[in-house]
C-alpha cells in the first residue's frame, strides 16, 4: 500500500512563495507518474501539474504556467511543487498524486490511483 504525506503547506501573502513536498513510502514510485490537484471550497478536485517517471516531461493547467513548477527525487521517492507569484485564486487545499505507467501526463483525477491526505494552502491579497 502507498502512503503519501504532503507537507509545506500554509498562509502566504500574494506575490509570495510556497513550496509543497510530497513523500511516499510502502513502494518505490519511480515508475509512477507524480501530480498535484487542488480542491478550492465548493469547487471540483482540478489539476495542477504532472511530472512523468523520469522527469523529463510535465505538464502544468494554464493557470499555474509560468509560476509553479513540479519536481522529483527518485532516490527519495519524494516530489515537490515550487509555487512561486501565488494568487488568492491559488487558495485550495492541494494534493499530492500517483499513477502508473509513469510515461503519461493525464490531467483527469480519477485515474491516479493514490492520494495524500492534502495540504491547504491560503493566499491573502
Amino acid at each position: 500500500q502507498v502512503q503519501l504525506v504532503e507537507s509545506g503547506g500554509g498562509l502566504v501573502q500574494a506575490g509570495g512563495s510556497l513550496r509543497l513536498s510530497c513523500a511516499a513510502s510502502g513502494r518505490t514510485l519511480s515508475a509512477y507518474t507524480m501530480g498535484w490537484f487542488r480542491q478550492a471550497p465548493g469547487k471540483e478536485r482540478e489539476f495542477v501539474a504532472a511530472i512523468s517517471w523520469n522527469g523529463g516531461k510535465t505538464n502544468y493547467a494554464d493557470s499555474v504556467k509560468g509560476r509553479f513548477t513540479i519536481s522529483r527525487d527518485n532516490a527519495e521517492n519524494t516530489q515537490a511543487l515550487q509555487m512561486n507569484s501565488v494568487k488568492p485564486e491559488d487558495t485550495a487545499v492541494y494534493y499530492c498524486a500517483v499513477r502508473f505507467p509513469g510515461h503519461e501526463l493525464p490531467t483527469t483525477p480519477d485515474v491516479y490511483q493514490y492520494w495524500g491526505q492534502g495540504t491547504q494552502v491560503t493566499v491573502s491579497s
